[in-house]
């Protein structure tokens, strides 16, 4: 079981965290990863990071701003998010597959197949 926490409204220009909890499951052994889904649009992988933390994804347009890592000893995943821009508001999830890596990176569609789901956490970027 996942838990998503820290969306709200934020200023452009603003660094909110979110962060993802996970429960009941040997966590360390799965990667994980943030994804986000405005209105009309379809779910996008925003970053992801391998089950021990040393290697992580990030769509290009938010590298440079937006960062992933997790703290495997409290089964916590983050997604630091910086400079927040207005075309970030959407529902950030996150979720958990023991490859998601391979499965949500190389095929749009891939989140479909992925193991574990949070609930989202809405992101609201307004001045």
């Amino acid at each position: 079981q996942l838990q998503a926490s820290g969306g709200g409204v934020a200023q452009p220009g603003a660094s909110p965290r979110l962060s993802c909890a996970a429960s009941g499951r040997a966590f360390s052994n799965y990667e994980a990863g943030w994804f986000r889904q405005a209105p009309g649009k379809e779910r996008e992988i925003v970053a992801a990071v391998t089950s021990d933390g040393t290697g992580t994804y990030r769509i290009d347009s938010v590298k440079g701003r937006f960062t992933i890592s997790r703290d495997n000893a409290k089964n916590t995943v983050y997604l630091q998010m910086n400079n927040l821009k207005p075309e970030d508001a959407a529902v950030y999830y996150c979720a958990a597959d023991r490859r998601l890596m391979q499965k949500a990176t190389l095929n749009a569609s891939g989140y479909k197949y992925l193991e574990l789901w949070g609930q989202g956490t809405l992101v609201t970027v307004s001045s």
